[in-house]
C-alpha cells in the first residue's frame, strides 16, 4: 500500500502552516489565498483558512498511513518537535495497538491530530 492522506484540515495562517510543514519534508503543490496543498512522499495535507482555530479544542484529525512511520517520527523529531503528551506541536512514538497496527502520532501548531499508522507489509 503507498502512502496516502487526503484531509482538509484548518490552518491559522497558511504561511505559517506551510513553513512548519515544510521543516518535515512537505512541499507546497499548490496554493490561494483560500486553499493550500502540501504533499511528501506521495502523502498529501490540504489546508484551508480558518484564523479562529483554536489549537486547545480543535477536533481537526486525519491518518497519515505510511511505509515507513518510524523514519518520518524521527524527521519531525529531529526538526525539533517535543515527544510529550502535552502541548502542540508535539509527536507520539508509535505503539502497538489491539487492532494489531502500531500509530504514533503528530498534533501541529493549530492542534490538527495526525494519526500516523505504519502501512502493514504485504
Amino acid at each position: 500500500m503507498a502512502d496516502h492522506a487526503t484531509p482538509n484540515l484548518p490552518a491559522r495562517d497558511l504561511a505559517a502552516t506551510s513553513a512548519f510543514y515544510r521543516s518535515l519534508g512537505f512541499g507546497e503543490v499548490y496554493r490561494e489565498d483560500g486553499w493550500m496543498i502540501l504533499s511528501r512522499d506521495g502523502a498529501t495535507l490540504e489546508f484551508f483558512p480558518h484564523p479562529g482555530v483554536d489549537p486547545a479544542s480543535s477536533g481537526a484529525s486525519c491518518c497519515l498511513r505510511l511505509d515507513d512511520a518510524e523514519a518520518f517520527l524521527r524527521t519531525c523529531r529531529e526538526a525539533g518537535l517535543p515527544q510529550t503528551d502535552k502541548g502542540w506541536p508535539r509527536v507520539h512514538p508509535l505503539r502497538l495497538e489491539a487492532s494489531g497496527l502500531r500509530i504514533g502520532a503528530l498534533v501541529d501548531p493549530d492542534g490538527s491530530l495526525l494519526r500516523v499508522v505504519q502501512n502493514p507489509t504485504p
